[in-house]
């Protein structure tokens, strides 16, 4: 059988890829920080002939990331899905700097590292691939007096450098970045950022996030966007003016939701 490994699997889109991969197939491991919070998850996807593995690992910690890149080193999967990610609900600098190393560490070095351990297996094999989950805020700055886009920006070009490389290119392994849009998860209770002011037509299910990636991935896409309304937002990030995306952005420090303040209009 195929094997996947995904962190980030207890709850979310995390969960939605281990359950939408159980169904193809996979034989799966799935890594959050406790054992309690995974089983659930484990429990109700293990079939007879369906390995489920859960493994406890803070990706904060150089523990947690040291027992993940051993277990990736040990038995390299056909398929690794970064799916763990934080953000803060502060503004930036008033937020408490440890808890935006943890962001940092979470959301740039956990996805190096766990990429660093897989990508020399796969080589080797020729086969295999590497999903990286980031966020439409990685293409422009949607969220202002926050460093959660920035943690995202490096994602998605660590993951667009190190696909379009000719070792890779010339290898049977792909690696994806995948930009969802606002999805319905616990991700913004946990961060402290009240989403009461974004209409219903923003959000995305987790699963519609999971079944698009796997889509693109089969089909060899670089970069995954569900929904046609979130490909049109990515659009108009990259290639319209930075004074302009930035008015329409969520201002951390002006309030939760406020619209920015254009630059050059404060006295």
């Amino acid at each position: 059988m195929p094997t996947a490994f995904i962190t980030g699997a207890s709850s979310g889109i995390g969960r939605a890829f281990a359950g939408q991969l159980a169904a193809q197939g996979y034989d799966l491991t799935l890594v959050a920080r406790t054992t309690a919070s995974l089983e659930p998850t484990a429990a109700a996807l293990r079939r007879p002939g369906r390995q489920v593995r859960v493994l406890a690992a803070d990706l904060v910690t150089d523990t947690g990331i040291n027992r993940v890149t051993a277990a990736l080193e040990s038995r390299t999967p056909d398929l690794l899905i970064n799916s763990a990610g934080m953000g803060l609900g502060g503004a930036f600098p008033f937020t408490d700097a440890a808890a935006e190393e943890a962001q940092v560490r979470l959301n740039v070095v956990a996805v190096m590292r766990t990429t660093h351990a897989t990508l020399p297996g796969m080589l080797r094999r020729n086969t295999g691939a590497v999903v990286n989950v980031t966020s439409v805020a990685a293409c422009g700055p949607a969220w202002l007096a926050s460093t959660y886009p920035a943690s995202k920006s490096w994602v998605l070009s660590f993951t667009e450098s190190i696909a379009r490389s000719a070792t890779v290119r010339r290898s049977g392994v792909h690696l994806m970045a995948v930009l969802p849009g606002y999805t319905r998860t616990a991700f913004h209770t946990r961060a402290g950022m009240g989403t009461d002011h974004l209409p219903a037509w923003m959000w995305l299910s987790a699963d519609q996030v999971a079944s698009d990636a796997l889509r693109d991935l089969s089909q060899g896409r670089l970069v995954s966007i569900p929904s046609w309304r979130y490909k049109a937002a990515v659009w108009g990030m990259r290639h319209l003016p930075h004074r302009l995306t930035a008015a329409l952005g969520w201002d951390f420090s002006t309030g939760r939701g406020a619209p920015a303040e254009p630059p050059g209009t404060r006295a």
